[in-house]
């Protein structure tokens, strides 16, 4: 296939296109940063701004799929305004262009804080643990919003045309470059620290896999689903953190194993046949230090993450 992926200097974006590379695909890959204007590598890479409608127009031709990870990608750091018109319109303007170009899917990089208990400013929590696609939405920051609209956009293009869409959501996106700042303090923690997404991850290795299988699996209309690890990020038992954090205000549900995440990807395993393999664990030690051997892909450049980077570079 040929496939168009926006968003292509983030880590979802790189991983994912090492990951339709590995796979034989044809990869455009897009972003708002310069190309190096020196012999192209093995991916063609394309400046293009998103939220400029004739941008999303002039590269959406040509292409089977499109995978939109394009976004400002959290509520906390650029002003609400800038937020909500670069996520939403780069959405709106590429999903428009990816249907009037003859596209035939389009996978959408939704979020975990859809429901909105991740960035409210009145406080709430999920009502039951795992959390999953059913949970009910009602999200209170900018960011939460332009996701749940990207959504909706998806919706209206499938209700209207041929198009099909997956909308994933993934929790916390971690790899090589990341893991130890972000998820070492909560293996520390042990336990100890609280979780709007009851201590829910997902190593972006995990995340690019289904992805992949989103872009060119067999589905119709518009599908949305979560994407974690299989665990939680401390390894301790869901079911006993939830008690201690909230009491007894959350449902707990059944899981498939005691230090089961708190976001449930049974639908994507449905759908996909994924299921999550990679793990914390797998590149933390019990103090939270990066494993070595994580550590010397990480040095040599050998990380999913750093692999996609230097195809577009």
């Amino acid at each position: 296939m040929r496939i168009l992926v926006t968003g292509a200097r983030g880590k979802v974006g790189a991983a994912t296109i090492d990951r339709l590379l590995s796979a034989g695909h044809e990869v455009t890959a897009v972003d708002r940063l310069p190309p190096v204007y020196e012999r192209a590598g093995p991916v063609r890479y394309v400046q293009a701004d998103l939220t400029d409608a004739g941008h999303a127009a002039a590269v959406l031709p040509g292409h089977d799929g499109v995978v939109h990870t394009a976004a400002i990608p959290s509520p906390v750091k650029n002003p609400p305004h800038e937020i909500f018109a670069n996520n939403l319109m780069a959405t709106f303007h590429t999903l428009e262009a990816a249907e009037r170009s003859g596209v035939g899917r389009f996978v959408h990089l939704s979020s975990e804080t859809v429901p909105g208990f991740c960035y409210p400013k009145r406080y709430f929590h999920a009502r039951y643990a795992p959390i999953d696609e059913g949970h009910p939405i009602a999200p209170q920051d900018t960011y939460a919003l332009t996701k749940w609209f990207g959504e909706q956009l998806m919706d209206a293009a499938v209700a209207r045309s041929d198009i099909t869409a997956v909308s994933i959501r993934p929790t916390w996106v971690q790899w090589e470059g990341n893991i130890e700042r972000n998820v070492g303090p909560i293996v520390r923690a042990r336990g100890a620290d609280e979780s709007a997404s009851f201590w829910s991850y997902v190593v972006v290795d995990d995340l690019a896999e289904l992805i992949a299988s989103a872009v060119t699996g067999d589905v119709i209309g518009h599908e949305v689903l979560y994407a974690a690890a299989a665990d939680t990020a401390n390894g301790l038992p869901l079911h006993d953190l939830v008690r201690r954090h909230f009491g007894d205000e959350v449902e707990l549900r059944p899981v498939p194993r005691p230090d089961a995440s708190g976001i449930s990807c049974a639908k994507a395993e449905k759908l996909f046949g994924w299921t999550p393999q990679r793990s914390w664990r797998d590149l933390l030690d019990a103090e939270g230090r990066l494993l070595p051997e994580a550590r010397d892909r990480l040095a040599g450049g050998a990380t999913a993450v750093q692999r996609g980077l230097a195809a577009i570079s």
